[in-house]
C-alpha cells in the first residue's frame, strides 16, 4: 500500500452558498478562487508517518472546476519534516494513485510550496484554518429545522471522494496575492465545507 490517510477537510471559495462547482456547474463568479485544507490525522506514505500535519492548496480556478487546469500554492506546516514533505507531496502530485490523484490531475500549475505556521482547528462542522499570512478562513455550519448539520452527499465532484460533506457558511475568508498569483479575496458570508476523509492506495 502506498498511503493511508485519516483526517479532516476544512474548504472555503467565493461562491455563494451551495457551492455550484460540487455539483458539477460553473462558478458563481466564472472563475473559483479557494482554500483547500488536509489536516492528516492519522496516516502513513510508503511507511512514512504523516499524522498531525497539515496540507493546504490556496488555488484559482478558472472556469468549470471539472475542466481542471487550477493554479495552486501548496503549503505544509512547518512541523514537517523533509521526508514528510517528500512524501506527501508524492501523494498530493498524484504519483502516489489512488484517490488523491483524481483531484491532482485538476491542478495544471504548482506556483509554488512553502511551509509555514498553519492552524487547523475543525469541531463538528464548524473550523478554521490560518495558513501563514497567505490566507485565513473561519466557518459555521448550516442546520437543518431539528438542529442536525446538513450535509451533502453523492456529488459529481468532491476533494473528498466517498464522504459527506458539512454545508456552511464563511464567516470569514481571505487570502493575499497567494504566491504572486495576482489575486486578493476578502469576503464574508461565501461557501464553506467540512468533513472526513480516507484515502487508500
Amino acid at each position: 500500500m502506498a498511503y493511508h490517510l485519516e483526517g479532516r477537510l476544512l474548504e472555503v471559495c467565493n461562491c455563494r452558498v451551495l457551492c455550484p462547482c460540487w455539483v458539477g456547474e460553473d462558478p458563481d463568479f466564472k472563475t473559483c478562487d479557494t482554500i483547500v485544507a488536509y489536516h492528516f490525522d492519522k496516516g502513513a506514505v510508503d511507511g512514512v508517518d504523516v499524522a498531525g500535519r497539515t496540507l493546504v492548496m490556496i488555488a484559482h480556478v478558472p472556469g468549470n472546476i471539472l475542466q481542471g487546469n487550477w493554479t495552486a500554492a501548496v503549503y505544509l506546516d512547518d512541523k514537517t519534516s523533509s521526508q514528510q514533505e517528500q512524501a506527501l507531496l508524492g501523494v498530493y502530485t498524484g504519483q502516489k494513485g489512488g484517490p488523491v490523484a483524481e483531484l491532482a490531475k485538476l491542478v495544471g500549475k504548482v506556483a509554488s510550496v512553502q511551509k509555514v505556521p498553519i492552524t487547523f482547528e475543525v469541531r463538528g462542522g464548524s473550523g478554521t484554518i490560518k495558513v501563514g499570512d497567505a490566507g485565513y478562513a473561519e466557518l459555521d455550519p448550516l442546520k437543518s429545522a431539528s438542529g442536525a448539520t446538513t450535509t451533502l452527499t453523492d456529488t459529481v465532484f468532491s476533494t473528498v471522494p466517498g464522504a459527506p460533506v458539512f454545508v456552511g457558511k464563511a464567516k470569514q475568508y481571505w487570502t493575499k496575492n497567494h504566491a504572486g498569483m495576482g489575486k486578493d479575496v476578502n469576503m464574508k458570508g461565501h461557501n464553506a465545507l467540512q468533513s472526513t476523509f480516507v484515502f487508500d492506495a
